[in-house]
């Protein structure tokens, strides 16, 4: 098995641990809130963070569902085409998922503009005046930076990017062995 396999398989397997802790958060912080408001005594910011628990869990999880072969996927073309030239469209589609996440990468650029933020010295008032970008700047009720949670966004870019290498690293056979993927299987 290739380096690049085995990073992936190590971080698909960091990644569906911190989706299901987020799940575990997500259900602790909705039963919290139906305790504290039945007893109405709500917390302001549970709602919040249920949703940053949420949004997190889903991109950490569909990250790691690249790597091991349960993303959502239309199979009509590869299914009912020749073997051969089937295959050849699954490793485009693993092609176009690769293009996906170099553009979420670019994306995640240009929202977060580190070397802005760098050339302003850190200054985050210099970057907001010449970029106009308020991203690092905006506060949530918890009173945590939007933009580490937004950060999400880079680790479902660089996930999906390492996913989808491995994938297109495959052997043209093994292509849809999901199990050639992860060691431990």
């Amino acid at each position: 098995m290739s380096f690049l396999r085995r990073a992936s398989a190590a971080w698909a397997r960091i990644e569906i641990v911190l989706a299901t802790s987020f799940a575990g958060a997500i259900t602790a912080l909705i039963l919290l809130n139906v305790v504290t408001r039945a007893l109405d005594r709500s917390i302001y910011w549970v709602d919040e963070a249920a949703i940053y628990a949420m949004a997190w869990m889903t991109f950490l999880a569909a990250s790691s569902s690249v790597h091991y072969g349960h993303s959502v996927a239309v199979s009509l073309l590869v299914d009912f085409t020749p073997e051969r030239i089937g295959k050849i469209v699954a490793r485009c589609a693993d092609f176009c998922v690769f293009l996906f996440a170099a553009a979420m990468v670019a994306f995640c650029w240009r929202w977060y503009r580190p070397d802005a933020l760098i050339a302003a010295g850190f200054d985050v008032g210099a970057f907001q005046g010449s970029t106009f970008n308020f991203i690092y700047a905006e506060p949530t009720t918890l009173r945590i930076n939007k933009a580490w949670i937004w950060s999400v966004m880079w680790l479902f870019s660089f996930g999906m990017i390492l996913h989808s290498a491995a994938n297109l690293t495959l052997k043209f056979d093994s292509h849809r062995n999901t199990k050639s993927l992860d060691p431990v299987q």
